[in-house]
């Protein structure tokens, strides 16, 4: 089988992380979660409330095409990639990175960063994010699920689309 690189992708409260371990599992390959690779200082800015710029965000995309290129056998990140250019730094890591885009609403968003208690990340940010978001979904490799079904029913489409693509 020809090495699978893929991106769960999404606004925050989307289910990238719990999305992204089930495709894992699925697909046998290992989880790079891309919030452990933030640098302090970004996780700082967004406990105060401030979103990311493209400069804080740049050097953590590079780092998460490195991570991808360290697994040449396949793996799947969870990074938002919310603009097309964090995309093609990501897909600098990995030739023929595909990208499941989980497509949910800013209401829906909200509520579920509102919901959390184990996250740095705050509710106050949730429309930024969709904000920046330039949607993905006419690009070569990107499959948009609805990010309200449930989660194996998402891990479930993405691997198959990925088996058959």
């Amino acid at each position: 089988m020809t090495p699978v690189h893929v991106v769960v992708m999404g606004v925050a409260g989307c289910g990238k992380s719990a999305v992204g371990l089930r495709l894992a599992d699925s697909l046998a390959l290992p989880l790079i979660e891309g919030d452990d690779f933030h640098p302090s200082g970004n996780i700082a800015k967004m406990k105060q409330g401030l979103p990311l710029e493209d400069t804080d965000r740049a050097g953590w995309l590079r780092e998460l095409a490195a991570q991808l290129a360290r697994h040449p056998a396949g793996a799947v990140l969870t990074c938002s990639a919310l603009k097309r250019a964090y995309r093609d730094t990501l897909r600098g890591g990995a030739p023929g990175l595909r990208f499941v885009h989980l497509a949910l609403t800013v209401q829906q968003a909200m509520q579920r960063v509102a919901g959390r208690t184990d996250h740095f990340y705050p509710p106050s940010l949730v429309a930024s994010q969709f904000q920046a978001l330039e949607d993905p979904s006419g690009e070569p490799g990107v499959l948009v699920v609805d990010a309200t079904a449930e989660l194996d029913d998402i891990a479930a489409q993405a691997a198959q689309w990925l088996r058959t693509s």
